[in-house]
């Protein structure tokens, strides 16, 4: 055997080994080009992160705003119901308190009413009873 350089010769096969300081330095790269990837999976990672948030805070907001304004409408519309509502009920007392204060003309106007109806109706059959003529006189207007 042979040596030269720090590498060791044998005389059938030849191996060349790397020193320690060389595979340490080797495998420092490999761990920093490692750390580096990682590092920059990571920082992608935490923008992506950043930007869901912040659009899930403004889509959060818009939705607050949403639902503000739906609830103003509703309360808006419920007023309006009821003023609707309160102006219909006081027209219907108003009328109920008319009924009320006008009894007495309100039956006399209905007792007139059925009075006329009745005199209407049997003056009517007053007129269809009369006797039957016979057919000269109907000719002659009833003067035979």
């Amino acid at each position: 055997m042979t040596e030269s350089n720090g590498s060791a010769k044998t005389s059938s096969n030849t191996t060349t080994r790397k020193s320690p300081a060389k595979r340490a330095a080797s495998a420092a790269k490999r761990a920093e080009s490692k750390a580096t990837k990682a590092a920059t999976d990571t920082a992608s990672s935490a923008r992506d992160a950043h930007e869901t948030a912040t659009t899930g805070f403004q889509s959060a907001g818009e939705v607050t705003k949403s639902a503000g304004r739906a609830v103003v409408g509703g309360l808006q519309t419920g007023q309006r119901a009821v003023a609707a509502n309160a102006a219909k009920a006081a027209a219907a007392a108003t009328a109920a308190w008319g009924v009320v204060k006008n009894r007495k003309v309100i039956a006399a106007s209905a007792a007139a009413g059925l009075v006329g109806v009745a005199g209407a109706a049997f003056a009517a059959g007053r007129s269809t009873a009369k006797p039957p003529v016979g057919p000269l006189t109907r000719l002659m207007g009833g003067r035979i």
